[in-house]
């Protein structure tokens, strides 16, 4: 896979996984976070950065750009969240717009950045990294559930408008995914809850919780050539745990 990849929150969990599973296929891969991490893959290049501002995750998209001499592919996976255990009435009214900026905004504007350096070359491919919560929202997380949500929507419109122009736009929407940041949510719903975080686990169909591998694979087969006829799909990689027709 001789492509030249950037990874948005990329240096760890989910994004490591995705940054790790591309590069050992052959990509040059750049990844893009506010700090190292000791999860970050060997191999791959380090932005430093903030893509929950306009101007940071423009930076970003920026500073890939003149490291990789063009983009073929952009993943668009930083994101997170707060959890209110309590409820959507406990969630801070600030945290509404931090939510926006972080898990859909972002996308929004790294996107601008690199989408005409796609265009010109008539290829390219984005994916969106969303969360099971935006199809089967909750309280406790609505304000992270409506802003993926929002990315899921913004990349069905962004397929069909770059369609005739070589760039195709898929989402990736994982399931339950074992990753630092992830189970410390799990933990604390739980906490608040008062159940076993096991118990999660307990009802995937296939048996078991999901690893960043298993979406860096997912990953790795949407932006391939394997997937050329594949745009506008939001992908559940979630063991089951969510079916829908």
């Amino acid at each position: 896979m001789a492509k030249r990849i950037l990874i948005t929150g990329g240096t760890y969990g989910i994004g490591a996984g995705i940054a790790r599973h591309l590069a050992d296929e052959g990509a040059t891969v750049v990844v893009a976070a506010r700090s190292a991490n000791a999860d970050a893959p060997a191999g791959v290049t380090f932005i430093q950065g903030d893509v929950a501002s306009a101007a940071g995750a423009r930076a970003i998209a920026d500073a890939a750009l003149d490291l990789l001499g063009g983009i073929d592919v952009v993943v668009n996976n930083a994101g997170g969240t707060r959890v209110y255990p309590a409820g959507v009435a406990a969630i801070e009214a600030d945290q509404w717009q931090a939510a926006l900026d972080l898990n859909f905004l972002s996308a929004v504007f790294v996107n601008e950045r690199l989408i005409p350096a796609m265009v010109a070359q008539g290829s390219g491919s984005i994916i969106h990294v969303s969360t099971a919560p935006a199809r089967a929202p909750l309280g406790f997380l609505l304000h992270y559930a409506a802003a993926k949500a929002a990315l899921a929507t913004y990349s069905k419109g962004l397929a069909l408008e770059l369609a005739g122009k070589g760039v195709r736009v898929n989402t990736v929407t994982p399931g339950l995914i074992r990753s630092p940041g992830s189970d410390r949510s799990r933990q604390e719903v739980a906490d608040a809850a008062g159940f076993d975080p096991a118990a999660m686990v307990a009802g995937i169909p296939l048996g078991r919780a999901g690893q960043p591998a298993d979406i860096g694979e997912a990953v790795a087969f949407l932006v391939s050539d394997r997937a050329a006829y594949i745009t506008g799909v939001d992908l559940a990689v979630d063991g089951g745990l969510n079916p829908a027709v």
